[in-house]
C-alpha cells in the first residue's frame, strides 16, 4: 500500500473524503492513482464509502476539480520544500509508529527536522498557557529529567508549559518535537519562532494542516491528538478543568496511552484541572521521574538500561555503604541528589561509592549524573 505525497494531497481536496475515507480507500485500492481510476461500484466496496461519496469521487476527477487540486498539491511542496520541510505520508517508514496505531492517525504529516526511532519513546509534556512559577519550576524539573535520560520530549509550541517542556529538553541537549496547530509556515504564538528553529536542529516540528493554515482554535483539539498519539505517556503539569490540557489528557486514555498529572494546591481555578484528573482516576498522580520511569519501564528498554537483582555473589563483595547505596537506586535511576537525600551520604562520599559501583558493573551513571542498577 502507498500514496505519494502529492496523490495524497490531490485526494484530500475531494468533498466528502476526509482523514478516515482516504485512508481506507489507499488501503483498499493499493495506491492514490487506483482510487481515482475506480469505477462508483468498485469505491462502495470501501468501508465509509456509501454511493453519495463514490459518485462525488468519480465526478472530481473527470471535472476541473483535480486539475484544481494538482495545482493546490504541487503549490504545497513547492512551498514546504522552500521552507526545508518535507511531507510524509502514514504508509512511510519514518512516519512515527506509536502515531499510526491511533484510531485517527493524520495521512499525512508536513515537517522539519527529522525523526528518529528513540522518538518512539517519547513523553508529552502539556498545560496551561498561563503557568504559575510553581509550573515552570515542575514543567523544567520533568523535562530536564527526562531528557538526560535520553526520553524525547513532545508539546504543542503554546505559550506556558508547552515552551518550559521545549526549552528544558533543549538545554539538557535532548530531542524535542512541536506539534503545531497551523501552517508551517505560520508559526505560532510568533514569538516563538526562534524556538521553533532551535527544535528544528534537535527534533522536528510538525503539522498536519497544508502550508498557509492559520491557528484556528478548532485546529488545536486535532492538534492534540497527534501530541498524545505519539507519545508513551502525557504529563500534564498545570491547567483547568476546561483547558486544551484536559482535552489532550482525554485523548490519551482514549488512545489506551498512560497518563500523568503533577498535584496543584488544592484551590479552584487554572491549576486545578491536574487534581481532578487524579481525583477522577484518569492519571497518575506525579511526584518525580521515577512516577513514570516505573509505569513506563517495560516501553523503555530501548532506552535505559535494563535492570536486574543482585547475584548472592556480588552481593558479598559489596561494603556495607555500597549496599545502601544499592538499596536506595531500587529498580529506577537517581540523580546523585536524590540518593544523598535517601542514605544521608555527602555527595563527595555518596561518590566515591558509587564510582566503586560502577568499577564492579553493578551500577552505571547517566547524563546529569544519573545512576541505575545493572
Amino acid at each position: 500500500m502507498s500514496g505519494s505525497p502529492r496523490d495524497l494531497l490531490v485526494l484530500s481536496r475531494i468533498p466528502g473524503v476526509g482523514s478516515n475515507r482516504l485512508r481506507a480507500l489507499v488501503t483498499h485500492f493499493g495506491t492514490a492513482s487506483a482510487v481515482a481510476g475506480a469505477s462508483p461500484r468498485q469505491l462502495t466496496t470501501v468501508g465509509g464509502i456509501e454511493k453519495k461519496t463514490a459518485l462525488a469521487i468519480t465526478s472530481f476527477f473527470r471535472g476541473s476539480a483535480a486539475q484544481a487540486a494538482e495545482r493546490f498539491a504541487d503549490d504545497q511542496l513547492a512551498r514546504c520544500a522552500a521552507l526545508g520541510g518535507r511531507v510524509m505520508t502514514v504508509w512511510d517508514r519514518e512516519y512515527p509508529s506509536r502515531l499510526k496505531g491511533i484510531y485517527d492517525p493524520p495521512p499525512f504529516l508536513f515537517f522539519r527536522g527529522t525523526f528518529e526511532e528513540r522518538d518512539n519513546s517519547s513523553i508529552a509534556i502539556v498545560g496551561t498557557r498561563h503557568p504559575s512559577p510553581y509550573g515552570i519550576r515542575m514543567t523544567e524539573r520533568f523535562s530536564d529529567g527526562l531528557a538526560r535520560l535520553g526520553i524525547t520530549i513532545v508539546s504543542g509550541l503554546a505559550r506556558g508549559i508547552d515552551t518550559a517542556a521545549h526549552s528544558a529538553s533543549l538545554r539538557a541537549r535532548n530531542r524535542t518535537i512541536a506539534v503545531i496547530g497551523s501552517g508551517l509556515d505560520v508559526m505560532y504564538p510568533f514569538e516563538n519562532r526562534g524556538l521553533a528553529e532551535r527544535i528544528i536542529g534537535q527534533g522536528a516540528v510538525m503539522s498536519e494542516f497544508p502550508l498557509g493554515t492559520k491557528p484556528d482554535a478548532a485546529n488545536f483539539p486535532r492538534r492534540n491528538r497527534i501530541v498524545s498519539g505519539m507519545s508513551l505517556g502525557t504529563l500534564v503539569v498545570e491547567t483547568g478543568v476546561d483547558g486544551g490540557a484536559m482535552i489532550t489528557a482525554t485523548m490519551a486514555v482514549e488512545q489506551g496511552r498512560e497518563v500523568f498529572a503533577v498535584p496543584s494546591a488544592v484551590a479552584p481555578g487554572k491549576t486545578s484541572g491536574t487534581n481532578v484528573l487524579i481525583r477522577d482516576g484518569k492519571a497518575k498522580l506525579t511526584e518525580s521521574v521515577d512516577d513514570i520511569l516505573v509505569e513506563l519501564a517495560p516501553h523503555l528498554s530501548s532506552i535505559l538500561p535494563e535492570r536486574a537483582s543482585l547475584k548472592p555473589a556480588m552481593e558479598s563483595d559489596l561494603t556495607l555503604f555500597e549496599r545502601r547505596l544499592v538499596d536506595a537506586l531500587g529498580d529506577t535511576p537517581a540523580h546523585i541528589d536524590a540518593l544523598v537525600a535517601r542514605t544521608g551520604f555527602a555527595p563527595s562520599e555518596a561518590l566515591v561509592h558509587l564510582r566503586s559501583l560502577e568499577f564492579k558493573g553493578v551500577v552505571k551513571q547517566m547524563p546529569g549524573k544519573v545512576f541505575v542498577v545493572l
